[in-house]
């Protein structure tokens, strides 16, 4: 047995509150290590290749590339050639942590970036806690110095002093944390947007003194250890992330932990459940900047994607047939979120011709994500037609029903719950720690606000530039239908970012919305008469013409109580032709709800319905008569 270095690779993990430039950051180093043709044209945040995350400007899903750097520091940290660093660069939002849990396992080490202006965020302090709990060494890149209100040493006091809070509180849990490692944390200030670092502390709100990423290169090369391994070691590899080829089928990402790995090999395939089968790898693809290419052979180190396994999920191991040596189960942490999700039950089901309709493609989809998906679950409550999925949080369950809908599925959508756990005999919930930043006029407002949502006050700093940070310790319940609300407060200007901070017992009953909403009580078509007549006591969520049914919530009523009305209201006709019998200057515009509003906006006896064409909110008992019964009921139970 001994213990061999690959100097000519790196393999490191950029991870960043969401929003902090990881994705612009990664697309100026594979443009300044020449990783494209000369006639590549590529866009910006060449990373996020999903649809979503482009419209949303955020990063769902943990992916890698590759860059061959050959610059001045190669030599010396090297094997004497051309070094492969692969990045991985993972979501900055909390609600996809599985993800980050997932790219932290293929690493050797973490780029820890944090904004110049608003430094560490509590999604900052989840990814370097998973950090620390791997022991991977840190480098910590001060990126957007050029910002007008960037304060740069205040925000590299700030993370230091994260990282010795994080290293206290670790102390009993990871007994062996090297604590001077963590003290002498490399420093990197840089603007990802003009790719240019240094390791000169530049002037607050100025470019860093160097026009190129050359210090982001050489910092990497020394501080993050080149991968070891065991030169007489049989073949481990871990599966952690599965991607998807028209021509190859299922592909496996996976890092080689030791031995080799070939085309055509015969390799052990160890499932979940222990059981082992040997299957033959077909295909072997190596990353290269932002393109697969096909490889004979990858050694200890490498980030590779291999085919022929077709049912192969996250966590498993591939190893040699005649020395099967597993390795541990990538473990993420549990859901905080769930919401019921089932086939579209509304009278204008299958209205658009060839979408999916029935339980059993519902049912297969949900079975698919939860393939690649590590952080959420799948639970049965015992219906035919609807199935309860828990996640992270509200965010991650959106983006899947979002997902969905445009490959053509139609849905019922309940509103978000919290995931509940009996402890000691008590009933408890998730809490959110909830990271405020806002101008200081607001203050008042977004304190009453958090009261009404038994958020408690934690900590309070003015940085002396006109705006305030708050942090609050609030039920998960309370941040459901919170964001709308908090951006009204706040005129927009408000950020809040949430991250778990563990259960504790209930808070009591949370009032999360003050006005009732508007129900149509018959089926039809809108017209704007109906609506100009009661559009000073409500506002409508729907538009002229729009096809409605009875049950169909179409609006927000200016009081606390439903109302149900008829908003297919005709205009009785007469012989008497006047100027002004069709104008329509008067109507009010319509608020247009995304899918993340309407599920903030739903009460208990509420639904979604999420078609590929239209999403609506519902009662989940159409019928009016029904309703007012269950409600008397209640009443009665109450009194």
């Amino acid at each position: 047995m001994a213990i061999a270095t690959r100097n000519d690779l790196r393999n490191v993990a950029i991870v960043a509150h969401v929003d902090h430039g990881k994705t612009t950051l990664v697309d100026a180093m594979l443009k300044q290590t020449n990783s494209f043709d000369a006639h590549f044209e590529g866009e910006d945040r060449m990373m996020d290749s999903n649809d979503l995350e482009r419209e949303k400007g955020i990063t769902i899903l943990a992916k890698n590339t590759s860059i061959l750097y050959n610059g001045t520091h190669a030599a010396e940290h090297g094997a004497g050639g051309p070094i492969v660093i692969n990045v991985i660069d993972t979501p900055g939002h909390a609600d996809f942590g599985g993800e980050v849990e997932r790219g932290l396992s293929m690493v050797d080490g973490v780029v820890l970036l944090v904004d110049a202006s608003e430094g560490p965020l509590p999604q900052t302090r989840f990814v370097l806690r998973k950090a620390l709990e791997s022991k991977l060494p840190v480098i910590l890149l001060v990126n957007k110095t050029d910002r007008p209100d960037a304060r740069i040493d205040e925000v590299v006091a700030e993370s230091q002093d994260l990282l010795l809070g994080l290293a206290s509180d670790m102390a009993d849990d990871v007994p062996d944390l090297d604590l001077d490692a963590i003290l002498d944390v490399p420093v990197v200030y840089a603007s990802g947007r003009n790719g240019a670092a240094s390791d000169n502390k530049p002037e607050n709100g100025t470019l860093p003194d160097n026009d190129d990423l050359e210090p982001l290169f050489e910092a990497i090369l020394k501080h993050v250890p080149a991968p070891s391994y065991d030169d007489e070691h049989p073949l481990q590899a871990h599966v952690t992330n599965l991607d998807a080829s028209p021509f190859l089928g299922r592909l496996a990402l996976l890092r080689v932990f030791n031995g080799t790995i070939r085309k055509g090999q015969t390799v052990a395939w160890v499932k979940h459940d222990g059981s082992v089968a040997n299957v033959r790898v077909t295909e072997l693809l190596i990353t290269k900047a932002l393109s697969r290419f096909p490889t004979e052979s990858a050694g200890p180190g490498d980030i590779v994607a291999v085919a022929g396994f077709e049912d192969i999920t996250i966590g498993e191991t591939l190893a040699d047939p005649d020395d099967v040596r597993p390795l541990p189960t990538i473990t993420v942490d549990d859901p905080a979120i769930s919401m019921t999700i089932g086939t579209n039950t509304s009278p204008l089901v299958g209205k658009v011709k060839g979408h999916k309709l029935t339980a059993r493609m519902v049912k297969d989809r949900l079975d698919r994500e939860l393939i690649g998906n590590v952080s959420i679950k799948l639970v049965d409550i015992g219906r035919p037609d609807a199935w309860e999925i828990q996640g992270r949080g509200e965010l991650a369950l959106a983006i899947l029903v979002e997902q969905m809908r445009r490959e053509g599925y139609e849905l019922t959508v309940g509103k978000p719950q919290v995931v509940v756990r009996q402890i000691d005999g008590k009933l408890h919930e998730p809490f959110e720690h909830l990271t405020i930043d806002s101008p200081e006029e607001y203050l008042g407002a977004i304190t009453q606000l958090m009261a009404t949502r038994k958020g408690r006050m934690e900590n309070m700093t003015n940085h002396g530039t006109g705006w305030v940070r708050m942090e609050f310790i609030i039920p998960s319940r309370g941040l459901i239908g919170f964001r709308t609300e908090f951006l009204t407060t706040t005129r927009g200007t408000g950020i809040a970012n949430a991250i778990s901070h563990g259960y504790e017992p209930w808070a009591g009953n949370i009032v999360t919305r003050s006005n009732g909403s508007i129900v149509a009580d018959r089926a039809g078509v809108v017209t704007p008469f109906a609506i100009i007549n009661l559009q000073e006591r409500m506002s409508f969520f729907v538009l002229p013409t729009e096809e409605v049914y009875e049950g169909m919530v179409i609006g927000e009523n200016s009081r606390a109580d439903d109302m149900d009305v008829n908003i297919t209201k005709e205009k009785k006709l007469t012989n008497m032709r006047q100027s002004t019998s069709d104008t329509f200057e008067s109507m009010t515009p319509s608020r247009q709800l995304t899918l993340e509003e309407c599920l903030e906006f739903c009460r208990e006896d509420e639904c979604v319905e999420v078609t590929p064409t239209a999403i609506r909110i519902r009662k989940v008992e159409l019928d009016a008569n029904a309703r007012a019964r269950s409600t008397s009921r209640l009443k009665k139970q109450d009194a």
